[in-house]
């Protein structure tokens, strides 16, 4: 696990070296361990490594036999030593016993087809110096990051946005057009980004740099193919088998592997496996003093049933308010998850003792985990049964109706799946949010950003479209994006064995009853944790990382903390001020619950506060 920067040289005066190193430099805490670098007349490439897989001789860049290629690669490789075998027998020569030597020589040896035997998580670029080309390409999953930055024939690119505000010729100008969709994510749903020609790469994606043109293309899809003839009890096993597999290729390394420890069932099923093999694996967990958020006694509860040692930390309202511009700092983007501030202290102390830990991120999008794929089956359900000019009027009445049990779900009932979509209006309705606006920003409604995803899946049960949509919006651009940032802010890397390749295609031929079905998530999943996982274990309902937050900010302390910051200078640039401080006022008396659309406001304050007034 590592990190890189980079950019196209196009003869400009700066000195070049001094530049790329600056930009290196910004990202230190993904590599402290060693850095190194590569320019010639077409690119300079900046590298910082954390060691992991050949300690001593795992630098880079790298380059192949004759220096005609160059690479910078940020990830694990899985399934490096196959293929390490083939190219060998190809004639290939190795300097190292890398992982990241492997992409290099397949690219030589497959060119973009060695996307298609890749297993692992990744992204990485390679200079051509004979044909002046970059090419680039991230993970299937969008597991590690990768941004670039295009304008006025200037090219950047690297791990993370905050290495680009070293280039002297980066503009750092926010898209204030992208506010309202935060307001509606707390993401932005697509590859754009809050700045202006700053773009990620998105999962599952190439390009390729020459000439000054840009191309993107996706390698790789997601394809449902459902076997409808096997029952629960194959696929406990099939993912009993598969996940056993996953899980030994995901510890790989030459240093200590940990796990984090939840009181969920993903986390727990990683530990249980893991332990066959490692006895006295370290398992991390977090916690508050407030117990009855606290996930720590599950957690220490199912370590001691397994046995394996448990490490655990608490979080303080204090700790959580002070790390908060350090976290946005490292978020690049604000991201006003509650859960990426427990998970950075637990980083912070996982990385006290191992270099790379293990974590249960994706099963819920794979495996069907989340309550809102159930609500897709009972929404599927009705409009099979009930016509579509029906479901209209009905909702339509309900609409104009006085509030009655079952109105929400009528007036749902009546849209299109992609319009119902809980995510796209997860904080602030399109609406509301305006009032909260400064200026005027005119925007689509949020949910026709996921329309194209639905699009891509029509034809499936609405359930699936949602785990379909879910990896190609939440996932990548919040879960994976807090697990990759809070570890990396800590130079811990972070595996998440549920996101395999192979484990992918299993959940993708699993039928939809045995994902999410009659009131229960996860159903083959769980399933088969229930073979090796206590039985409270294997069936207790997602938690998702609860936070005291809610309680917090009725307390006049940490009230005040919010309230400067609404009354900020940054406030009064984008909001209503006195629309804010209601919204505040209100949760504090106890009037409304207002903790997520006050936390979006707050976070984005402070984030405007790390990039565009203290850097």
């Amino acid at each position: 696990m590592c990190g890189f920067a980079g950019f196209i040289n196009h003869f400009d005066t700066f000195d070049r070296e001094e530049v790329i190193h600056k930009m290196a430099d910004r990202i230190r805490h993904r590599g402290p361990d060693d850095d190194d670098y590569y320019l010639d007349d077409g690119v300079a490439l900046g590298f910082r490594r954390l060691s992991i897989i050949d300690l001593s001789g795992g630098r880079q860049p790298i380059l192949n036999e004759d220096g005609s290629l160059v690479l910078v690669f940020n990830g694990e490789i899985y399934n490096f030593q196959e293929i390490r075998e083939d190219l060998l027998g190809a004639g290939h020569v190795f300097k190292t016993k890398t992982d990241s030597e492997v992409i290099l020589h397949g690219y030589e040896q497959y060119g973009k087809g060695i996307l298609q035997k890749l297993r692992g998580m990744f992204a990485f670029v390679i200079w051509d110096r004979n044909k002046k080309e970059l090419f680039g390409a991230r993970d299937i999953f969008g597991i590690k990051p990768f941004y670039y930055y295009e304008k006025d024939g200037q090219f950047l690119f690297g791990s993370e946005i905050k290495s680009f505000l070293d280039h002297p010729k980066f503009e750092k100008i926010l898209d204030e057009d992208m506010i309202p969709l935060y307001l509606s994510y707390e993401y932005i749903p697509d590859e754009r980004t809050v700045f202006q020609n700053v773009k990620k790469l998105p999962g599952a994606h190439c390009f390729t740099y020459r000439d000054g043109n840009l191309s993107v293309e996706r390698y790789y899809r997601i394809e449902y193919k459902v076997e409808e003839d096997k029952t629960l009890e194959d696929w406990e096993q099939a993912i009993t088998e598969e996940f056993a597999e996953s899980v030994a290729m995901h510890q790989i390394a030459d240093v200590e592997v940990g796990c984090f420890l939840s009181s969920g069932v993903d986390s727990s099923f990683v530990v249980k496996e893991i332990s066959k093999g490692t006895e006295k694996v370290k398992t991390f967990s977090v916690g508050y003093e407030e117990e009855k958020y606290s996930e720590l006694p599950y957690a220490q509860e199912l370590s001691e049933v397994i046995g394996v040692p448990s490490i655990a930390n608490k979080v303080s309202a204090d700790d959580f308010f002070e790390a908060m511009p350090a976290i946005q700092y490292y978020m690049d983007e604000p991201l006003p998850n509650p859960s990426e501030i427990p998970l950075y202290f637990l980083a912070k102390n996982a990385r006290n003792y191992v270099k790379v830990v293990l974590s249960g991120e994706g099963a819920d999008e794979l495996f069907g985990g989340y309550p809102m794929y159930l609500a897709g089956g009972h929404f599927a359900r009705y409009t099979k049964k009930v016509p579509k000019p029906v479901r209209r009027l009905a909702g339509a009445v309900a609409k104009r109706a006085p509030n009655f049990k079952g109105k929400n779900f009528l007036v749902r009932g009546a849209m299109e799946p992609y319009q119902r979509f809980m995510r796209a209006n997860y904080v602030f309705q399109t609406a509301e949010r305006q009032k909260f606006l400064k200026r005027p920003i005119a925007t689509e409604v949020p949910e026709n950003y996921s329309k194209r995803y639905f699009d891509e899946v029509s034809a499936l049960d609405e359930p699936t479209q949602l785990q379909y949509v879910d990896m190609h919006t939440w996932m990548i651009y919040d879960i994976l994006l807090k697990a990759d940032r809070m570890s990396m802010a800590n130079s811990l890397e972070l595996r998440v064995p549920f996101l395999d390749r192979k484990m992918l295609e299993l959940s993708c031929r699993i039928p939809q009853r045995f994902r999410a079905a009659n009131e229960t998530t996860k159903v083959a999943l769980r399933a088969a944790a229930r073979k090796q996982l206590p039985e409270s274990t294997a069936t207790r309902k997602k938690l998702g990382f609860p936070v005291p937050l809610s309680d917090w900010l009725r307390e006049d302390k940490y009230y005040n903390i919010v309230k400067a910051a609404f009354q900020s200078d940054i406030s009064e640039k984008f909001f209503v001020v006195p629309e804010l401080m209601k919204l505040l006022d209100d949760h504090k008396s106890g009037k409304a619950h207002n903790m997520q659309k006050i936390w979006s406001f707050y976070t984005f304050i402070v984030w405007y506060d790390q990039f565009f007034v203290k850097n």
